[in-house]
């Protein structure tokens, strides 16, 4: 259980690392709307994490163990909401697409890293 936690712990870090620096990134290197795009996907695609996060950890506490259906529920629903924010960020043209679609892909590149490191761990314990 040890490893599941210590990638959870890096993967929820860095995932508001990488939305800090590519949006700090953005605005001083890259137009405004391309920039804004960065922002607004980096912080929808991490509190979508978070949120998640939370509702599987309350859901599977062993006192009071939640429906599947509600742990879905909450889900979609997220779900839905991320797609009418991205729908409207886009098709009201408050950001480039290309610059939310990079900020999207912050958890991505979190999890990439996590299991590069994890992996990075594992082969040279195993060469010691």
């Amino acid at each position: 259980m040890e490893i599941q936690q210590r990638i959870l712990t890096f993967v929820t870090r860095t995932n508001w690392i990488l939305c800090a620096i590519t949006s700090i990134a953005g605005f001083l290197l890259l137009p405004f709307d391309f920039a804004l795009g960065v922002l607004c996907g980096g912080l929808l695609v991490t509190t979508n994490f978070h949120l998640l996060a939370r509702t599987l950890k309350s859901a599977l506490i062993p006192s009071h163990l939640a429906s599947h259906n509600v742990v879905i529920a909450k889900y979609f629903m997220r779900f839905i909401a991320s797609g009418f924010i991205i729908f409207v960020l886009i098709a009201g043209h408050f950001v480039n697409p290309l610059g939310l679609i990079i900020g999207l892909s912050v958890v991505v590149s979190s999890i990439m890293l996590a299991t590069l490191c994890e992996l990075k761990k594992l082969i040279f314990k195993e060469a010691v």
